[in-house]
């Protein structure tokens, strides 16, 4: 009897243990942005971001370079984008001249974003300058701007419309970036070569065809003020990886083989260092704002490599 009582407690507990650790699984949200849209369709991010607040997540995730992601930075210093030229110039002047303090910087990210003075604000600013933080940079150069609200307007960017109102809406103080453009340069030389092979073989004509059928699939939709929906379908989401990662080609050259390679490494790294920061939080709630192009291929990656993560997505057919 002794023995029944202590296997049947035994495996009382065994299943409580499973229960809890199925509790608390960590859920992984991707939504894919268009980044810039056109003014015509302004308001396409709403729609997203009401999923987004209806998901409330813990952790907001970004496509931004992370702050100590000095292989990126070396090359994004003087990079493709002058956006991030400039940011880390700014970033190298204030690592110099600015007087940062750990503790105070802490303080003020432990207060309501309410509660934070111009004065808070510029110090929170130069704060992630210092730290080499683009993502959160920007994010209080936003608050500072447009108040705790969020724009009235339209910004008509992903940054703006959904992850600011987003993370000021669910009183999270910090994005977390987990981009990586480590091999962009390389990604870019491929995509040039490629062109340029494409437009003797014939590839080129078939990207068009993609890219036209991903415009005309997304003109009612747009009309209708559901763009970001339509953008994060199957269909759309196919084509926009197939365009991005050059598996359209008909004709191999190593152009088109480089681009498909770089962009699908840096898919495996964004993928990593999210699984990272997820392993580091403990956070069961998180969400991905990303470039929709990378969806498909993040998706491959956590099922293949992170498969403890569960995935959601909009169109919950991927």
């Amino acid at each position: 009897m002794k023995t029944l009582f202590v296997l049947l407690v035994t495996l009382f507990f065994n299943l409580y243990a499973a229960f809890a650790q199925a509790d608390e699984t960590q859920e992984l949200y991707i939504i894919g942005t268009m980044h810039t849209v056109p003014k015509i369709v302004k308001n396409s991010y709403k729609p997203l971001l009401k999923k987004a607040l209806k998901y409330t997540p813990e952790t907001i995730f970004v496509e931004a370079p992370m702050a100590n992601d000095t292989i990126s930075w070396e090359y994004l210093k003087k990079g493709w984008s002058k956006g991030y030229q400039n940011f880390y110039a700014l970033s190298d002047s204030l690592q110099k001249t600015f007087n940062f303090e750990e503790n105070k910087f802490d303080l003020l990210l432990n207060k309501e974003f309410d509660a934070l003075s111009d004065t808070d604000l510029d110090y929170l600013i130069n704060s992630f300058g210092y730290l080499r933080d683009n993502a959160n940079h920007e994010f209080y150069q936003y608050i500072k701007r447009y108040g705790t609200e969020g724009a009235k307007k339209p910004t008509r960017h992903e940054d703006g419309d959904l992850t600011a109102k987003l993370a000021l809406h669910l009183n999270i103080k910090k994005l977390q970036g987990v981009d990586d453009q480590q091999t962009n340069k390389e990604y870019h030389e491929g995509w040039n070569d490629c062109y340029k092979a494409g437009s003797k073989n014939g590839d080129n004509a078939i990207n068009s065809k993609l890219n036209k059928k991903q415009y005309n699939g997304a003109i009612i939709p747009g009309l209708f003020g559901a763009l970001g929906n339509y953008v994060n379908s199957k269909k759309s989401l196919t084509l926009l990886h197939t365009s991005a990662s050059f598996r359209y080609v008909t004709a191999p050259s190593d152009g088109c083989s480089n681009g498909t390679k770089y962009f699908d490494e840096r898919n495996e790294r964004i993928a990593k260092n999210v699984a990272k920061k997820m392993n580091e939080s403990g956070d069961t709630k998180n969400i991905l704002i990303i470039g929709a192009a990378h969806v498909i291929g993040l998706t491959e990656e956590f099922r293949k490599n992170h498969p403890n993560i569960k995935l959601k997505l909009i169109d919950d057919s991927i």
